[in-house]
């Protein structure tokens, strides 16, 4: 009996700058990934928008086509390319609903639909995997499903948005304003013309949710999580960090609460010494808490071309190794099925700025309004101002939101602070 097993038809939806990869390397790599997988991976159809736009020579023009239903219908494997919700999900659901095995970096439809996807893919028998929908090139969602599958997680820390780690980190260490960080990553093709779900956390939030639901085994969607981008931060705020002895990240968070869990995206001082703060650049990093493996942190480039499809290609040789032995590969569960709490219930410690009057018995009216609302502070800075004025930078013990809002409240109309600067969590500690 021949032991040499059939090729596994795999077709690519989408050939943009991942897609494009994701070819080169099935093709260039081609008898590797077969000792790998155990069978050939033929590579059988490229399925675009137009056959006609030019496109890298390393794409062969006789494998494109515009019938994306037809290439999922002859397909072993199909690999999702495209981005969004629709046709995105449709073609998915048709792979999954004949037995064909899905590979995807689709974070938004997965954090809108992927427990939808999942089920389709349990009850047909399929396969669906999406190491590359969160952190790139970084293994998190295979470490998180696989790795620690018999450890209880409770708490995630994750820089999983590159355009805005860059943009924060050229603010940090040269001193830029928001506005010139944004058009250097611009520039250098880190940031979208339009930023918009970069820089206000949409892509964090939908990233954050696939983590979520990974780690506490519940059905997590974007909607359930709260965001805060980073358009409003300044260099005072960035300095002010710096003077406590902080960064300021953009963190996606998931955490146990109680028997619940807590999910949300929004700046945060990280202090200096916690191994986030190091994460420089584009690059991406999730930091994880667990009851038995303590502490662990997941780092590396999480986007571009060559890192996204190297995440894509694990999972191709991953479902094909399954589809080769009559096996499935892992896939997450739900059975957990915790509540989804109100981040604001989760106590935070606070960051705050103020500009007060520069007058005896400023700083006792101040800690008297915070001490009201069952708020303790932790440290106290001032920094110099104009000529009657001073700044105060706070930094509160940990406190329930509806504590922090009612102080804020408080001490926007107290006669002595002319302003509440700024306001941001601290996490990490």
């Amino acid at each position: 009996m021949s032991d040499v097993k059939a090729p596994l038809r795999c077709v690519v939806l989408g050939c943009g700058v991942v897609g494009t990869e994701v070819v080169r390397r099935l093709l260039r790599h081609d008898a590797d990934l077969a000792a790998r997988a155990g069978a050939k991976i033929e590579l059988a159809g490229i399925g675009v928008r137009s056959t006609q736009t030019p496109r890298d020579e390393v794409v062969p023009s006789e494998l494109l086509s515009e019938d994306l239903e037809t290439l999922v219908d002859s397909a072993d494997i199909v690999v999702e390319l495209i981005g969004g919700v629709e046709p995105a999900k449709s073609l998915i659901l048709r792979a999954l609903r004949r037995g064909a095995s899905v590979v995807t970096a689709n974070k938004a439809l997965l954090a809108e639909a992927g427990p939808e996807l999942q089920e389709a893919a349990d009850a047909h028998g399929a396969s669906l995997l999406y190491e590359a929908a969160v952190a790139g090139a970084v293994p998190v969602v295979r470490g998180i499903r696989e790795s620690l599958a018999g450890d209880r997680i409770t708490k995630i820390l994750g820089i999983v948005n590159g355009t805005t780690n860059y943009i924060l980190d050229q603010m940090t260490t040269t001193g830029a304003d928001f506005d010139t960080a944004l058009a250097d990553a611009q520039a250098l093709g880190y940031a979208e013309a339009d930023p918009t779900a970069d820089i206000d956390g949409f892509d964090a939030g939908a990233k954050a949710a696939i983590l979520a639901s990974l780690a506490f085994h519940t059905r997590v969607y974007a909607s359930d999580v709260p965001t805060e981008g980073i358009r409003e931060i300044t260099a005072d705020d960035i300095a002010s960090a710096k003077a406590t002895g902080n960064i300021v990240k953009l963190l996606a968070i998931a955490e146990s609460v109680n028997g619940a869990i807590a999910v949300r995206v929004h700046p945060a001082l990280v202090p200096a010494d916690h191994p986030l703060a190091t994460v420089s650049d584009a690059y991406n990093a999730v930091f994880i808490e667990a009851e038995a493996a303590g502490t662990l942190m997941f780092y590396g480039p999480g986007a571009g071309g060559a890192p996204t499809a190297a995440a894509v290609l694990g999972d191709i040789v991953d479902v094909a190794r399954g589809q080769v032995t009559g096996g499935r590969a892992p896939s997450g569960s739900t059975y957990a099925m915790l509540p989804i709490i109100d981040s604001g219930l989760v106590p935070s410690r606070y960051h705050m700025r103020l500009r007060v009057a520069d007058r005896p018995g400023v700083l006792s009216e101040i800690a008297t309004v915070v001490a009201n609302h069952g708020v303790s502070i932790e440290t106290v800075r001032q920094t110099p101002g104009e000529e009657g004025r001073a700044g105060l930078i706070i930094v509160t013990y940990s406190a329930p939101q509806a504590a922090l809002d009612a102080t804020l409240t408080d001490l926007r109309v107290l006669e002595a602070v002319e302003e509440v600067v700024s306001v941001m969590r601290v996490e990490g500690n």
